[in-house]
């Protein structure tokens, strides 16, 4: 038996010259239709006092001229886009960031920035066998019935692109890319073995893994450092909302997706190593809404992607034969993992956790991953009854290394001093 999981591949386009033109309008009709729907967010607000939902903008915008300019699915999904975004920035203020700006317009004087446009099921057709796909173009923008842009496209040798659930044309600088979301089956695996890990996710350290006899850390050091410089590199941008300033906020998240599947990639293949077939990951889904963090805290919370990171280690721990539960981690950092005595007094500083009643000195964010595992134990008898805790103390540090975009061991990162 197969599982199903989605994978995006990108792909250059090969007859590039010939489809340009025809890239280039769709992507101007995407921001023009942005536009029209960010004009009608602002009508329905001054009228209402609400932000209207997907729903409503379509129902507003369905019989609009530049709602033809694409294919029905592609203008839906720019409305679902724009709003999304409406969402962010109302969850950011709804956290205390009082510098957050609501989406703007997508326009710098009478010129207008070349938007992604999505192509669901009834916007393309995909020919596997030349390695083509076409895309579909709205109404307004057809010369005839019969007019589309086909693309010939060239994705990495080693992928075969099969089962196209959607295709996403993406201006990446001065030049148009194919993402390519397909769906790909792929074998069960048999699990490595029949250990348990458990993973505690946090902002300092971004993630803490407890094997039971051993612990990794995961310093989050990398995403603060490129939060903080994108932050003042976007603070000397006179508009935060010209093409600059999306610019650095497009390559913040680049690089911040490339941090999520390294440090997920490693902590799987660390876990398959060490005979791991069941992985415990905190469920921090009520979090912004239990607790407040103070307004840095809830700054720092807010673009905390534990959700996106927990899908990531998901899909690459089922191809490895690995189950992921997310377990409710309430009071896992305030318990002790040896004598399950819980106080709020024991984390003692950042980083530290001692108990009173039993004498466990470990680092806090281990020890609470080894509440969080112990949770999915049927026993601690069933995992080797009473342990040697020196391990919680002691962690092996894994970092992201910038200069080859890998997580490895701390002694083989060279830190700029």
């Amino acid at each position: 038996m197969a599982n199903q999981v989605t994978r995006t591949y990108v792909a250059s386009i090969r007859n590039y010259q010939q489809v340009r033109v025809g890239l280039d309008s769709l992507g101007f009709a995407a921001s023009k239709l942005w536009n029209v729907a960010r004009w009608t967010c602002d009508r329905i607000w001054d009228e209402t006092g609400t932000i209207p939902d997907h729903g409503t903008l379509k129902a507003y915008l369905k019989s609009h001229e530049r709602y033809a300019d694409l294919n029905a699915q592609s203008s839906q999904a720019i409305l679902e886009e724009l709003a999304e975004a409406f969402d962010s920035w109302y969850a950011h203020r709804e956290n205390g960031n009082e510098n957050a700006n609501p989406p703007g317009y997508r326009k710098h004087g009478d010129d207008h920035p070349r938007s992604t446009v999505t192509f669901k099921e009834d916007g393309f057709k995909h020919d596997p066998k030349h390695n083509r796909i076409r895309l579909s173009k709205g109404r307004n923008l057809k010369d005839g019935r019969s007019d589309f842009i086909l693309c010939e496209y060239a994705a990495n040798p080693d992928v075969d692109v099969q089962n196209v659930q959607q295709v996403r044309a993406v201006r990446n600088g001065k030049k148009w890319e194919l993402h390519i979301v397909c769906r790909v089956e792929i074998e069960n695996a048999a699990a490595p073995g029949d250990r348990v890990a458990g993973i505690d996710l946090g902002i300092c350290n971004f993630a803490a893994v407890a094997v039971g006899d051993e612990a990794l850390l995961y310093p989050g050091g990398a995403l603060k450092e490129d939060d903080y410089y994108f932050q003042k590199k976007r603070a000397k941008c006179d508009d935060s909302d010209s093409q600059k300033a999306r610019r650095l906020d497009r390559k913040r998240d680049e690089r911040r997706t490339h941090f999520l599947h390294a440090v997920s990639t490693d902590i799987v293949a660390e876990c398959a190593a060490r005979n791991v077939g069941m992985i415990a990951v905190g469920d921090l889904s009520g979090i912004r809404e239990d607790t407040d963090w103070g307004d840095h805290g809830n700054l720092d919370l807010h673009g905390w992607a534990f959700d996106r990171f927990t899908e990531m280690l998901e899909y690459k721990a089922a191809e490895r034969g690995i189950t992921v539960e997310r377990v409710d981690e309430r009071d896992t950092s305030k318990s002790c993992a040896c004598c399950e005595t819980t106080d709020d007094s024991q984390r003692v500083e950042r980083g530290l956790y001692v108990c009173d009643d039993c004498g466990l000195a470990a680092n806090a964010d281990v020890n609470g991953a080894e509440n969080i595992r112990q949770k999915v134990l049927p026993s601690l008898a069933c995992d080797g009854g009473d342990r040697d805790n020196g391990w919680m103390a002691q962690p092996a540090v894994r970092l992201f290394d910038k200069s080859t975009g890998q997580v490895r061991p701390q002694e083989q990162v060279c830190r700029e001093p």
